[in-house]
């Protein structure tokens, strides 16, 4: 319950975090940066890290501060977003059917899984590159795609497609946009609408599961009572 309150209120507030962590620990800040974005793609059972918003936070600070180029953060980032969905690629490889099959701990929710399944046979190696944009699927996709053990070289380009065009665009509009006094004086709401906009699609691909198997679901004969 704690994790849970911790992350709840480092989506809403990652600006603030991200800050004092600076004054804390100065450099070091891109080193836990890294580690927030290379766990939220890389390990499949963290799935809920919040990696759009700390992107859009990161690259607002680095606009109103030198000392963080932003340079240096669009290349940590890329290559932590890169690295995470190549191992959690190498998990689903080589530990996928394994971790499905452990009754003991679930640590993917099958309902994730299907969602991912779904997802990558509607739209097949395209749909790495898609996920990036979507919280969670983004986590689920690389094991997935591991499991079905597609050649890592293609894998490997729509990993570094998706993870450079999802960087950049959430860099940039954290840097540009960040520190306009409407965005700072509504951060917390800013970052609500990044995380709700980029769940539209889930959400949009759930109801319209939901809704085709209520149109194949068999209609109830009727009762000898109805007869």
């Amino acid at each position: 319950m704690q994790l849970f309150k911790f992350l709840i209120d480092f989506i809403l507030h990652s600006n603030d975090f991200i800050t004092q962590w600076i004054k804390e620990y100065g450099t070091w800040i891109f080193g836990l940066i890294f580690v927030v974005i290379f766990c939220e793609t890389g390990l499949v059972f963290l799935p809920l890290l919040p990696g759009d918003s700390v992107i859009f936070a990161v690259g607002a600070i680095a606009a109103s501060n030198t000392r963080l180029n932003v340079w240096v953060w669009f290349v940590i980032l890329i290559f932590a977003a890169i690295l995470g969905d190549s191992v959690n690629y190498e998990i689903g490889k080589r530990f996928g059917r394994r971790i499905i099959e452990y009754k003991r701990i679930r640590l993917v929710k099958p309902e994730n899984l299907e969602k991912a399944d779904a997802f990558i046979a509607k739209y097949g190696s395209k749909a790495i590159f898609l996920a990036r944009f979507m919280p969670i699927i983004r986590t689920i996709v690389p094991f997935v795609v591991g499991i079905g053990k597609l050649q890592y070289k293609k894998f490997l380009t729509y990993n570094a497609l998706g993870g450079t065009i999802w960087v950049t665009l959430f860099l940039g509009l954290g840097y540009f946009f960040g520190n306009l006094a409407f965005v700072k004086n509504n951060f917390t709401l800013i970052l609500l609408a990044i995380i709700f906009i980029s769940v539209i699609p889930v959400m949009y691909g759930v109801a319209k599961s939901i809704l085709a198997k209520l149109r194949k679901k068999p209609k109830e004969e009727p009762t000898e009572a109805a007869k």
